[in-house]
């Protein structure tokens, strides 16, 4: 995966812990409105309590991922100048914040698609895409905020189901199961035979998928918040990002794509 895509909290300010708001919860041990720097960010925009987010009360923040917008926008879109040292850039970093990441987890969807031999006849609109979404993220904030991102989403989108489907086709033929969008919240699925199945956009929360077989399934935007994976076979699962793992429950028997790595939380 390219590395530019990657979250590099050291060369950001902190965009993420005062951009967003969030809401007292679960995931969130105090509530914040956007634009107000989290009482845990410290004066060098570091987290002081990045080692025990979780054992205090901040899982949310773990399973975050800006796919390396935060440092786009801090060092590329306002040049390595922070919303502190400027104040009256503030609100448009902040603003570019959300859009840049939309744009970052595009190019990081399709970087995957580019990976995917089967789907070679996607393969020139995809770069095309790709192309043009990275040089919008190279934009100043003023044409940034003026970005058409849900039509970019749609466009880009539109792509990578046809690479998916060319992919799981190639690698599983015949019947796949469809779960796309489907609330399966809570349901016992544990060892089932999910090949090349689509869970697009499905609601796996507290989901038991423990033993199962996810082999070219593709999970994009699948909600796997605490969903069970201890000896699931994850490898070549498509579209399936780091924030998702760390929002599951797995363990060391759990097999992973090469791209990705165990969570720490996990037993």
């Amino acid at each position: 995966m390219r590395t530019d895509l990657r979250a590099d909290c050291g060369s950001c300010f902190g965009l993420c812990c005062v951009a967003l708001p969030f809401a007292a919860s679960r995931d969130f041990a105090h509530a914040k409105a956007g634009g107000e720097p989290c009482r845990n960010l410290r004066e060098d925009h570091g987290c002081a309590i990045h080692a025990r987010l979780r054992t205090e009360g901040y899982p949310g923040c773990t399973v975050f991922d800006c796919f390396g917008a935060g440092q786009k926008v801090s060092q590329v879109t306002f040049g390595g100048r922070g919303w502190r040292e400027a104040p009256e850039t503030a609100a448009q970093m902040f603003a570019a914040l959300p859009v840049m990441r939309q744009l970052h987890e595009l190019m990081w969807y399709a970087a995957e698609a580019l990976d995917l031999p089967a789907a070679r006849p996607v393969h020139g609109e995809l770069r095309e895409a790709l192309a043009e979404v990275e040089q919008l993220t190279l934009s100043a904030a003023d044409v940034l905020a003026k970005a058409d991102v849900p039509a970019l989403r749609a466009s880009v989108g539109a792509l990578l189901l046809r690479a998916s489907e060319l992919a799981r086709a190639a690698a599983v033929p015949g019947r796949r199961r469809d779960h796309r969008g489907a609330d399966l919240m809570g349901r016992r699925l544990r060892a089932a035979d999910l090949r090349g199945a689509s869970l697009r956009g499905a609601l796996l929360v507290a989901a038991d998928l423990r033993g199962a077989d996810l082999r070219w399934a593709d999970v994009t935007g699948a909600d796997l918040r605490d969903t069970r994976l201890a000896g699931a076979d994850l490898r070549d699962c498509l579209f399936l990002t780091q924030s998702q793992l760390t929002a599951a429950s797995g363990d060391s028997t759990t097999r992973l794509p090469r791209s990705l790595h165990r969570p720490g939380h996990w037993a």
